[in-house]
Order: C-alpha cells, then sequence, then structure tokens
C-alpha cells in the first residue's frame, strides 16, 4: 500500500499540484511532462511580457517559443532562487533585446507593397501600420512597469492577482499602476 501511494506522487497526473520550482528542475533532468506542465503554468504570463516588450504578437509568439526552448535546453543550469518566472522572464526580455538589434536595419513594408496593384489605393497593410502607430504611442507615454501591467492584462487575459505574482509585486501596487495606466491611455487617446 505504500509502495502505489509512493507511485501515485510520481505520476503525471500530479504534475499540476508541483511548483514551478519542482518543475524546473525536473525539467532540468529531461523530463518532458514536467515541462509541458510548466508550459501550461506560465505560458500567458509569458506570452504577454514578450507582448509588452516587442508589441508584435507575430514577434511575440515567435521569441515565445525561443524562450521555452531556451528554458528546456538551460533548466539544468538554473539555481534554484524561488523564482522561476523572474529567470524565464529574464531569457525572453533577452531574446526580445537579440530581436530588436536583429530587425534594426529591416523594414516592416517595401516600398513596391503600398499601393494597391490595381487600383493605386493604399493598401490594408499601412491602415493597419497606423493602427500600430496609434497605438505604439499611446503605450510609450505609459512607464514600463505601468505598460507590461495593461499588456498583461489585456493580451494575455491575465488576472490582476496573478500578474501581481508574476511581476512579485503586490496586488495593491498592480491595481494602482493599472488604473494609473488606464487614465493615462484614455487621456491621450480623448
Amino acid at each position: 500500500m505504500l509502495f502505489m501511494g509512493m507511485m501515485s506522487l510520481d505520476g503525471p497526473e500530479d504534475y499540476g499540484r508541483l511548483s514551478d520550482e519542482v518543475l524546473l528542475n525536473k525539467v532540468g533532468t529531461g523530463d518532458q511532462e514536467a515541462f509541458r506542465q510548466l508550459y501550461q503554468n506560465t505560458d500567458r504570463s509569458i506570452y504577454g511580457f514578450i507582448l509588452s516588450i516587442v508589441k508584435n504578437p507575430q514577434d511575440a509568439e515567435e521569441i515565445m517559443q525561443e524562450t521555452y526552448m531556451k528554458v528546456w535546453t538551460s533548466a539544468a543550469g538554473y539555481k534554484s532562487q524561488g523564482k522561476p518566472l523572474a529567470w524565464m522572464f529574464t531569457i525572453a526580455r533577452n531574446l526580445c533585446y537579440m530581436k530588436f538589434r536583429n530587425q534594426k536595419h529591416e523594414s516592416d513594408i517595401a516600398f513596391d507593397d503600398l499601393e494597391g496593384e490595381e487600383t493605386g489605393e493604399i493598401c490594408p497593410e499601412i491602415e493597419q501600420a497606423a493602427d500600430k502607430l496609434v497605438l505604439a504611442a499611446a503605450l510609450k507615454i505609459l512607464k514600463e512597469e505601468e505598460r507590461e501591467i495593461v499588456l498583461l492584462h489585456a493580451t494575455a487575459g491575465m488576472k490582476h492577482r496573478e500578474i501581481a505574482a508574476s511581476l512579485g509585486m503586490p496586488l495593491a501596487t498592480v491595481l494602482s499602476k493599472y488604473n494609473r495606466a488606464m487614465k493615462k491611455l484614455e487621456n491621450y487617446l480623448s
């Protein structure tokens, strides 16, 4: 009976009860089920964090994949500090900055793509780019922490309590920064 109880502790059905710290240590040993569970526990937070930096969903998805690949390959070197999400955020942030450096000289839209083929009308890409510029300009008025909180809530669908836990801030601070940021955005866009 004792042996059966020990077996159930190691079963995949119990991975959902393990802390991210324990899961990350298991990932370091090559445990794929622990990696799957760690991904499920953190994917929204990581995506929202990356999106708050790069402000482009396609780039955010690409960097998110790179982040989890790096987590998989680097987990064995993780030194237990009780903050695995902060470690993962650091990886994600570094990959975002690498992406910025690599894209520094590339443009988003080729000149030939600016006009419609037959009509000579402005293409939808320009309209989307304009919308992105307005949003980017609005987000630039926010402090970095405010922007992260707003984007984690709006794009990743995280609750304020989850954001507070992810960023290591008190809930009251997150709520205050969120409300202040929303008022700034409202004033800027009106």
